[in-house]
């Protein structure tokens, strides 16, 4: 154990005798949050990792995208056609679209690999009678290991033998608070010493261990997202839809004598102007740039597509412990006989204040709350270290609840090492799991001798341990319940002063007065309130699984808006409680009964995130829709479980992921309005136009012209529209909801009416007016889907996303060329407009961007975008 300064207590294992003070020989002691980050950093060296994935199978699994199928069947057609430009175009796309994917995988891989910090951690062993250091990816099983504070337990194992030893769990079993263990009792690989010492013996390793049968609940396939899903379907109804038109154009171009080479070649054409070619791309430069955005808040993205699942989640699961938490504890309240206080700040830092109903307390005030305090410093065997070099934050060595109680004293401005200077430590009675209490011997100034103990409410307020009657216990009883229903932690603290130091075979433990009592609580984090509030704005419906205490659980829940006070908490111990119907809060959850928890979400039909850092929910991580990991604190195994890794466990970024996901989704339908529109214009052009007089109203090198321009450039840029102001303030959309639905398909259709009424309102003119009505029909359906492409933008009139603008510019003069450039027109076979027939055709382009921006207004989406924001009920 450690104590301030440089002394340390030597303890016996049989806890009955007091310890005579001594040099200190060992390690510090180890707080709660540097316990996590070592499991975090070592954790990969306990459990079997799986091999890194071959470049190939990354590159085969983008490929097997429906849309990029699609493509490459069309790059097929085109290169038996002989168009080797739209199948070099094709091709480009393709490759570019796996290249950015493939990237984004291998940079987010290199990222987590860089936070995992690959030092195996060594174990000490005592092999054929002597203590070695070993690697602990070598210790066996019947292995004897040695643990002292600051060890991670590399394997599965009992003990034989325990000295005031307690062990952080709270990678594996959610618990907050680290756990006393004694001989006898097992310890699980993977979790941290942060106190005391001992020795066991393996029992199992890697993927037999814990952490390993955990582990091995993950399911490593890699399920089809939400938007994977749906751009399946749309594929589908592309492909059975173009091919059913092209069909009709090719049967009608033959009934009216065409030649059959030239219908052929028509008919493909259109095929490869149906499918937009450019979707895979604007998927993935929308995914990318959401990727970047969220690098930029700290959060890595392992694949592209969980960029737009988090746009579609319905629910939002999330852990406790050091998600919504701190993962630090803090004392909050004081009681006293005669006063009560709280106190404030965060973490560790001695920055905050005692406040009582009176007024801030100060240090010089010589009151009841200030001897608690006191007391509850000297009876401390952890220590406060201060930021040091690039450190942001105090952090703690022992065990989190003590640094609480440092804390607690500094922020009155108790000097511990003052403290102990005055009154020097000369003997204890460590904690141990039977008394629930521990107790320290001080030399006072005058030579008389102090006795302090600590200790849980129900092992101190009771006849053995403090003088007077019951009577007087009842308030501290009644305070103490109550705060623990809260979801605090209470400590009793008690002293008493002796003529003479207590000798090794008595009991200091007797006739002591009761100081008052300490509420300690996991506080949440900082951001975890806003988060909830933000989510629920979202219409996104937050729920808590955790393997905490109900009571633990409910409070923090009621703290953060996840449920009204009167609201119950499902106890997962209890069997048939862990459908997730209706309940918003588990606790006693295993990691199976979250995987449960999670599947029965999914079964419902809602789209589920998990927010996660601990072992025990790398398996809810893995079957969630999508899982977000904690980088900092998060163990190896919950982040290599996620689709998204918040480095700097920020969680605000989950806000900004949904958003960005959204975004994401929008701009996907909006290039489908765009993109199919035209294409759905230019089947009607062909279709329509030989009953009007036009026998073959556009060649086939004009109909890929004009699908090379407005699906190429404008098309991609559309993907970098930003989200819409209000985006936030939507529901999600129905996870049953086709990415056609909600009204698309038939904006598709009105705006393609439109489109192909321009195009063949002039052609007709043109035709009967003897004008060059074939290369005013091309010229006309382009310039009118450009007009699409400017009425489609979020936020009009305005210089957000200038690519678009750039692009569609460029676009239009590439289609002026194909009018006016001879090497152009000899491809294309058009010919020169005159000034007043350019201007005329130009103008419609304005039919294009009025046909969109009108029909938003006398169409409103059904997508429930317009509906009043309603909070997703608690």
């Amino acid at each position: 154990m450690t104590s301030s300064g440089s002394e340390s207590q030597a303890v016996r294992a049989d806890g009955t005798g007091l310890t005579t003070a001594m040099p200190h020989t060992g390690t510090t002691g180890l707080s709660s949050e540097e316990a996590a980050i070592r499991s975090a950093r070592y954790g990969a060296n306990i459990v079997p990792q799986p091999p890194p994935t071959r470049l190939w199978k990354r590159v085969l699994w983008q490929l097997r995208d429906p849309l990029i199928v699609v493509l490459l069947v069309a790059a097929v057609l085109t290169a038996a056609t002989g168009d080797w430009t739209d199948m070099t175009v094709i091709l480009l796309v393709i490759i570019v679209n796996t290249a950015v994917g493939v990237g984004q995988e291998v940079r987010a891989d290199h990222a987590i690999s860089a936070l995992s910090a690959l030092t195996a951690p060594l174990a000490r062993v005592i092999r054929d009678g002597a203590q070695r250091e070993l690697p602990a990816a070598d210790v066996v099983v019947d292995d004897l290991l040695v643990l002292g504070e600051g060890d991670i337990v590399p394997a599965d194992a009992t003990l034989i033998e325990a000295a005031a030893l307690m062990v952080d769990e709270s990678a594996l079993t959610g618990e907050s608070v680290p756990v006393d263990k004694t001989a006898h009792t097992p310890v699980s690989a993977g979790t941290v010493v942060v106190r005391g010492r001992g020795r066991a013996v393996v029992t199992s390793i890697g993927a037999q261990s814990a952490t390993g049968r955990i582990a091995h609940l993950m399911d490593q396939r890699r399920e089809p997202t939400p938007l994977q899903k749906r751009l399946v379907d749309v594929g589908r109804l592309l492909a059975a839809v173009t091919v059913a038109l092209c069909v009709i154009v090719l049967v009608l171009g033959l009934l009216r004598g065409q030649p059959l080479e030239l219908m052929v070649v028509t008919a493909i054409s259109l095929a490869v102007a149906a499918v937009p070619e450019s979707l895979p791309a604007v998927v993935t430069l929308a995914l990318a740039m959401g990727a970047r955005h969220m690098a930029e808040r700290h959060a890595l993205i392992r694949n592209l597509p969980a960029v737009e699942t988090l746009g579609s989640v319905t629910v939002l699961a999330t852990d406790k412990t050091g998600t919504l938490t701190e993962g630090r504890m803090v004392a909050r309240e004081l009681w006293t006989p005669t006063d009560q206080a709280t106190i404030t700040g965060a973490g560790y830092a001695p920055e905050g204040v005692v406040r009582t109903g009176s007024g801030e307390l100060g240090p010089s005030e010589l009151s009841a709350l200030t001897e608690l305090l006191a007391a509850a410093a000297l009876c401390n065997d952890a220590r406060l270290v201060a930021p040091e070099g690039e450190a942001a934050a105090w952090t703690a060595l022992g065990d989190p609840t003590e640094a609480a109680l440092l804390s607690a004293a500094a922020k009155l401005g108790l000097d511990r090492h003052e403290l102990v200077d005055r009154l020097p430590r000369s003997a204890e009675r460590p904690f141990d799991s039977d008394r629930k209490r521990m107790s320290t011997i001080h030399r006072l100034p005058d030579g008389r001798f102090r006795v302090i103990c600590k200790g849980a409410p129900e092992a101190l307020l009771n006849h053995e341990v403090l003088q007077g009657n019951s009577h007087g216990w009842d308030d501290a009883t009644e305070w103490a319940a109550q705060r623990a229903r809260d979801g605090y932690r209470v400590l009793a603290v008690a002293q008493a002063d002796r003529g003479t130091e207590p000798t090794a075979d008595a009991d200091p433990e007797q006739d002591l007065r009761l100081l008052g009592l300490i509420a300690i609580v996991d506080p949440p984090r900082a951001a975890a309130a806003a988060t909830i509030t933000a989510c629920r704005q979202a219409g996104i419906r937050p729920v808590l699984i955790t393997g905490d205490h109900p009571g633990t659980a409910h409070a923090i829940a009621v703290e953060l808006g996840i449920i009204a006070a009167e609201d119950p908490v499902v106890d997962c111990r209890t069997p048939g409680e862990t459908a997730a119907s209706e309940p918003a809060v588990f606790a006693r959850a295993t990691p199976g009964q979250k995987l449960d928890i999670i599947q029965a979400l999914r079964d419902e039909g809602q789209v589920v995130a998990m927010n996660g850092d601990g072992v025990n929910d790398g398996p809810a991580l893995r079957r969630a829709d999508i899982g977000v990991a904690m980088g900092g604190r998060g163990t190896e195994v919950a982040r290599q479980a996620a689709d998204l890794v918040l480095a700097d466990d920020d969680l605000d970024t989950v806000v900004v992921a949904v958003e960005e996901g959204r975004r994401v989704y929008a701009n996907i339908r909006r290039f489908l309005v765009y993109g199919l529109s035209g294409g759905a214009a230019e089947i009607a052009v062909m279709l329509v136009g030989p009953f009007l007089g036009l026998a073959l109203p556009l060649l086939p090198a004009q109909i890929l012209w004009i699908n090379l321009l407005t699906h190429g450039l404008p098309g991609v840029a559309l993907g970098g529209e930003p989200a819409t102001p209000e985006v936030m303030r939507q529901p999600p959309r129905p996870p049953t909801q086709s990415i056609l639905g909600a009204g698309l398909w038939q904006r598709v259709l009105r705006i393609a009416i439109v489109l192909t009424g321009a195009t063949l309102g002039v052609a007709v003119w043109a035709y009967h007016t003897d004008r060059p009505w074939q290369s005013m029909a091309f010229f006309a359906l382009g310039v009118t889907q450009l007009g699409v492409a400017l009425g489609s933008r979020s936020r009009p009139g305005s210089l957000a996303n200038p690519m678009l603008l750039l692009a569609v510019a460029a676009a239009f003069l590439l289609q002026v060329a194909g009018l006016y450039l001879p090497p152009l027109r000899e491809l294309l076979g058009t010919e020169p407009l005159g000034v007043f027939d350019f201007l005329i055709v130009t103008s419609l382009s304005v039919l294009g961007y009025a046909a969109v921006r009108l029909d938003r207004v006398l169409h409103p989406s059904r997508d429930r975008s317009n509906e009043p924001v309603r909070h997703a009920p608690r």
